[in-house]
């Protein structure tokens, strides 16, 4: 009985010594993301260029002689499930690297758990602006902060003497973010807002709001929405015939669903966007290309955030030698370098200050780059016509 008890003391030793070497033969990168539900592909998008980081990398041999291994987790983009979630990364898979989801509410979530336990963070998406001044050390944005968006709109419409902006926004937490911004930066800049208009989320007769457009006469309308909402705000604005020397959108005006839904009536429209496929900077065609080889289309900015997220931490790992915690948190701090997703350069705070956003415009029935000018593929096309002239 003792040689038996003897041989089973043994045995599970050897296997709790082969699964600690197992485990110190791999880095392990936890990363949520919503992955059911109606937004579901936005997640499964941010992790399929995760995933295409990680494959490369470990078909070159891994990372600092180790292999990577992603454990994923769906947060269904809700707060509670993801802080839960990132405590479980953290503390039960022993996660070395973390890339949080791309919302603003469970970034947050995320960034709280992850500050909790010195863990760092990547945020890909625009984090709220709050979340940079909390203090905390282990956190690290890649995106353009949503306060940020428009600037390069509103610095466009100063060179050409535009005075008055009306901000009309859905009541959202990226919309809201994004209004606050365009106030600072327009009286920064001495222009006047002459409306703030909020609308709800489900929002589809927004005939209220643009009666207050007709009697303000703004030279600028900048519009915080989505695609369905842009889609509906910009046929409505056709038909009580409002223009404006510049209509701008945020993410709806960016996408191709915007541009083959309304045609000809999306000509002249300008769009915020964190990433285009069509950059020619950073590997970014290189990246398309083999993004497109294995999963057969053409990424977008979320793919784009996930892979450039796994680079990011890929040149911290570097340049510290090691994914030691302290190490890596004070490699993130320091480093000033490019992504297929864009510039990294953060401040004291870990906000993004190195990444500007982009701006694009229906010229053609084309999306074309058109801000900041070191990166157009084409030279803005202004004023946008009024209806009655095109």
């Amino acid at each position: 009985m003792q040689r038996l008890i003897a041989a089973v003391a043994f045995a599970m030793c050897c296997l709790s010594v082969s699964a600690f070497a197992a485990t110190e033969m791999e880095i392990v990168v936890g990363a949520c993301s919503v992955l059911s539900g109606p937004n579901a592909r936005t997640g499964r998008e941010q992790l399929r260029g995760v995933e295409l980081w990680i494959d490369e990398t470990n078909t070159h041999g891994g990372l600092l002689g180790k292999k990577l291994k992603l454990v994923q987790c769906d947060d269904n983009a809700n707060p509670e499930t993801s802080m839960r979630l990132y405590e479980q990364l953290i503390v039960q898979d022993k996660a070395d690297f973390l890339i949080g989801s791309y919302g603003i509410e469970v970034a947050f979530a995320a960034a709280a758990v992850a500050n909790r336990y010195a863990k760092p963070i990547i945020v890909p998406g625009p984090a709220p602006e709050d979340l940079w001044n909390k203090g905390y050390r282990n956190v690290f944005g890649l995106s353009t902060p949503a306060t940020s968006y428009m600037s390069d709109v509103l610095e466009f419409a100063r060179r050409k003497d535009l005075r008055r902006i009306a901000i009309v926004y859905q009541d959202s937490a990226f919309p809201r973010e994004l209004a606050s911004g365009i106030k600072a930066k327009a009286a920064a800049l001495g222009l006047r807002v002459v409306l703030e208009q909020t609308y709800e989320k489900e929002a589809a007769d927004f005939a209220p709001v643009i009666a207050k457009l007709k009697i303000k006469h703004p030279d600028v309308i900048i519009v915080g929405s989505y695609v369905p909402d842009s889609i509906a705000f910009l046929r409505q604005l056709k038909e009580q015939k409002i223009w404006a020397r510049i209509i701008a959108f945020t993410g709806g005006a960016s996408s191709s669903e915007f541009g083959n839904t309304l045609v000809l009536d999306a000509e002249g429209v300008l769009g915020g966007t964190p990433w285009e496929p069509m950059l020619k900077t950073n590997g970014v065609a290189d990246f398309v290309r083999r993004f497109k080889t294995k999963y057969g289309y053409e990424p977008t900015y979320l793919a784009a955030a996930g892979y450039g997220a796994g680079q990011l931490l890929e040149a911290a790992a570097k340049r510290a030698g090691s994914v030691e915690a302290d190490r890596l948190r004070r490699a993130l701090s320091e480093l000033d370098t490019s992504t297929v997703f864009g510039r990294y350069k953060v401040d004291a705070n870990g906000r993004q200050v190195g990444k500007p956003s982009l701006i694009v415009q229906w010229i053609n029935g084309e999306r074309e780059l058109v801000l900041p000018d070191d990166v157009a593929t084409s030279k803005i096309a202004y004023p946008f016509k009024d209806w009655g002239r095109r």
